[in-house]
């Protein structure tokens, strides 16, 4: 079983994806965050760095997908190879941040790792408010995160919309998580019966 979680920046993806680990007993992959190389350069300057920063996720994300797929393990993953596609890399093109040649060549690239994928058995969106992003980025306060601006956030939200509701490579279950507290054991048992419920084909 291969569930995956989607979701803007502070929409609550990692918290979630432990949670859910905990509780099924199922192995957590996590994005490569911390250990990224490009991540700080790339909120000092995205146009310099964001074809770099999406290499990077893309070969981190298409790896992960390689790994989860020999290990035959049960996975909550963080994040999909999609999203790095569709929302990320679209995103930084459509702002000017990442020139026409080098989002063609990503998109070739991306195209060709499509094609050695599976999607999930089941994708869970997290749909997040700006003002629920904008908190939950500033609790956790990573420091490379604070010079995001809310127009980026808004942008990349509005591509998560698009995205979702064309999605049709398997099943789909949209969590809206302003007012959910994944750490909250009533929330956490409603999301869990949600789960649940789109696994075992109830809606």
């Amino acid at each position: 079983m291969h569930i995956a979680i989607a979701g803007n920046i502070g929409s609550g993806k990692t918290t979630l994806t432990t949670l859910l680990s905990k509780h099924f007993g199922w192995k957590p992959h996590y994005e490569a965050v911390d250990d990224n190389p490009y991540l700080v350069s790339f909120y000092e300057d995205m146009q310099r760095w964001a074809f770099n920063l999406q290499i990077y996720f893309l070969n981190s994300r298409f790896r992960q997908i390689l790994d989860i797929r020999n290990s035959g393990e049960n996975v909550v993953q963080d994040r999909t190879i999609f999203e790095d596609a569709y929302i990320f890399a679209e995103n930084l093109y459509d702002m000017g941040l990442m020139s026409e040649r080098d989002y063609r060549n990503y998109l070739s690239l991306f195209d060709l790792m499509s094609s050695y994928m599976q999607a999930p058995d089941l994708l869970i969106y997290l749909r997040a408010s700006i003002p629920t992003l904008v908190r939950q980025i500033a609790k956790r306060n990573r420091i490379y995160e604070q010079s995001i601006r809310l127009d980026y956030l808004k942008s990349l939200n509005d591509k998560y919309e698009k995205w979702i509701s064309t999605y049709d490579k398997g099943k789909v279950l949209i969590i809206e998580s302003d007012n959910i507290e994944f750490e909250n054991p009533e929330d956490l048992s409603k999301v869990i019966d949600s789960i649940n419920a789109s696994l075992n084909g109830l809606f």
